[in-house]
Parts: C-alpha cells; sequence; structure tokens
C-alpha cells in the first residue's frame, strides 16, 4: 500500500483577502441596476487569495503563484487599483513570507514556482525568488504581455513585481512532473495557466487561477468578468476546463471564490494526497 511519503501531497495556504465590487468578477445583468432600478445597491464581496504548495515524491516541491504584498498600499496606490482592490481582511501569518516559515521553507527551497500570470495579486511577491535558483514559470505570451508596455503598469501589471526576473515559459499544455501538468487557459490575461494536479486519494484537482474567478463563473452558462482580456479566449479556456473536469471528475478550485474557500482544508498540516 502507498503511503503519503509515495504520493503527491498539495497544501491550500490562503493568503490574504481583498474585497472588491461584484462586478469586477462577474458581469451579471440580475445585479446591475436598471432603467427601473437606477439606484439597485452594488456588492461589496470579499476576494480571498491563496497560493498552493506541492510536494512532489520525487521530493521536487512546487509553489503555485506568489499572493498579495505587505507593502500593497504602496506599491499598488500608482495604479489607483488600490482603491477598488484593497487587502483589507489578513493576518500576519497569512502573507506569503509568513506562510513560508510555517512550512520550514525557504524560498530557494523551492524547485518551481509557477506563476498563473502576472497581475498584481498573483505575482507581487515573485522577486522573493530573485537569484535563488528556483525555475520560474509563466506563459509565453504572458511574458510577452508583461513586456510589451512602457511606464509603470498597464492595468493589474506592475512591471516591477517580473522585472529583472529569469522567467521560463510554456507554449502548450506541459506536464512539468507526472501528475502535475500546467495548463494554457488564456482570456483573462494574454496567457493565464491553470494547474491540473493528479492526487493518489482525492482525484484530479484543477486550480483555476484567474481563469475562473467564482463557482458563478463556471455556470453553465459561463459568465464573464469585468477584468477579461480576451472574452472569446475566454469562454473557449472555461470549456477546456469543462471538459477536462468531466474527463477526470476533478475538483475545480476557482481563483477567487470565498464561499469554496471556507469549504476547502487550507493551511499548513491540512494537505491533500
Amino acid at each position: 500500500m502507498a503511503t503519503d511519503a509515495d504520493k503527491i501531497k498539495v497544501t491550500i495556504l490562503p493568503t490574504g483577502t481583498m474585497h472588491a465590487d461584484l462586478t469586477w468578477l462577474l458581469i451579471d445583468p440580475q445585479r446591475m441596476a436598471t432603467r427601473g432600478n437606477p439606484g439597485k445597491q452594488r456588492d461589496w464581496v470579499p476576494v480571498p487569495t491563496h497560493v498552493v504548495y506541492i510536494e512532489h515524491p520525487d521530493g521536487t516541491k512546487l509553489l503555485w503563484d506568489a499572493g498579495v504584498p505587505r507593502d500593497w498600499e504602496q506599491r499598488w496606490g500608482p495604479t489607483g487599483l488600490d482603491q477598488f482592490f484593497p487587502v483589507d481582511e489578513v493576518t500576519d501569518d497569512m502573507w506569503l513570507d509568513a506562510r513560508l516559515k510555517q512550512l520550514n521553507l525557504a524560498p530557494g527551497d523551492i524547485d518551481y514556482l509557477l506563476l498563473s500570470h502576472l497581475h498584481m495579486d498573483h505575482a507581487a511577491n515573485a522577486k522573493l525568488w530573485q537569484d535563488t535558483g528556483t525555475k520560474i514559470v509563466v506563459d509565453e505570451a504572458e511574458k510577452r504581455g508583461a513586456f510589451s508596455f512602457d511606464g509603470y503598469n498597464k492595468g493589474a501589471h506592475i512591471k516591477s513585481d517580473y522585472d529583472g526576473l529569469e522567467l521560463d515559459t510554456i507554449n502548450e499544455d506541459t506536464e512539468l512532473l507526472p501528475g502535475v501538468t500546467l495548463l494554457r487557459t488564456p482570456g483573462h490575461t494574454w496567457g493565464t495557466l491553470s494547474l491540473q494536479v493528479d492526487l493518489a486519494d482525492s482525484g484530479t484537482m484543477l486550480f483555476t487561477s484567474d481563469s475562473l474567478y467564482l463557482r458563478e463563473s463556471y455556470g453553465p452558462p459561463p459568465i464573464a468578468a469585468g477584468i477579461v482580456y480576451d472574452t472569446v479566449a475566454w469562454f473557449e479556456s472555461v470549456e477546456k476546463i469543462r471538459g477536462i473536469e468531466e474527463r477526470t471528475g476533478a475538483t475545480i478550485v476557482f481563483g477567487h471564490a470565498a464561499d469554496q474557500m471556507a469549504e476547502l482544508r487550507t493551511g499548513p498540516g491540512n494537505h491533500y494526497t
């Protein structure tokens, strides 16, 4: 019988909660103001963030995404997005540097940092891995787009989060290790990735990042969001994820779903195998 040491282990780590108007996450006509109800109340909702720590039985350690930064007000202020996405529900032990210490890890102990995309709430701590020898992986189109502009930021891409880092790229769905596969699911950004992990006991888990913010995003029918770079590609990516779910029976872990995060096992010691 296989022991835990022979299995992939996945630990979901909450890294602080933003709040935002729901329309950023879900363009839902039922929640929008109308001619008959122009003053309809907007929804100010929690937007939790998380990273995923993966221990492979061959000894490889991987981290999915890099969370929000402690100095978010300073770094996000020039973009104006600090007013729309404040990180206003977080304890000191949730910040990524604290999470690594809870796992008895230094940044250089991570073999792969897998960045779903380079937005400010997913790549903000990536420079913890500068010059550590950790392989940082992004989508090829994401890297190209993220360096395609001048100035401080382009929307939620803040160039100082990732410039100067050596970024390895993929340009097709890529199995990095047995049971750990990066999936190209563009649309939210130029090159948003999802992560498929095939677990011995829990089955397949699909971490969608911002390819799917919420359960409601998934549908059917899928409901797009206020931040989508390419709507056609986004819908195609949703159906790609749905096809994998139907084929594998996967658990879909949405990018920013507060209700689901409360249901999942999270934090150090609460892993899935």
